[in-house]
């Protein structure tokens, strides 16, 4: 299991759209792994968008995430990145 510590970035927080990236990126490039996060409230399992969002990362927020799975270092580095990518929709 490899961790990586995070701040998210984005202004607006974590809410729908950076969790939909977020979520389908796990899916669609990691769909073996077990994602977690863990904040100030408790560890979740990122398995759901609702999941994701009910977090409630604000900006400036930290956490762990927790990946296993056989490609553990390139998971945590890939979704750890879109944790604290400054997201602008629409993109420009």
């Amino acid at each position: 299991m490899k961790e990586r510590v995070f701040t998210v970035k984005n202004k607006a927080g974590i809410h729908c759209r950076p969790a939909s990236v977020i979520l389908n990126t796990i899916n669609q490039e990691f769909p073996l792994h077990r994602f977690e996060v863990e904040t100030s409230d408790g560890d979740t399992e990122l398995n759901s968008i609702l999941s994701l969002i009910s977090l409630g990362l604000t900006c400036g927020a930290e956490g762990v995430l927790r990946v296993e799975g056989p490609e553990e270092e390139k998971a945590v580095k890939r979704i750890g990145d879109l944790f604290e990518f400054e997201f602008d929709f629409p993109p420009r």
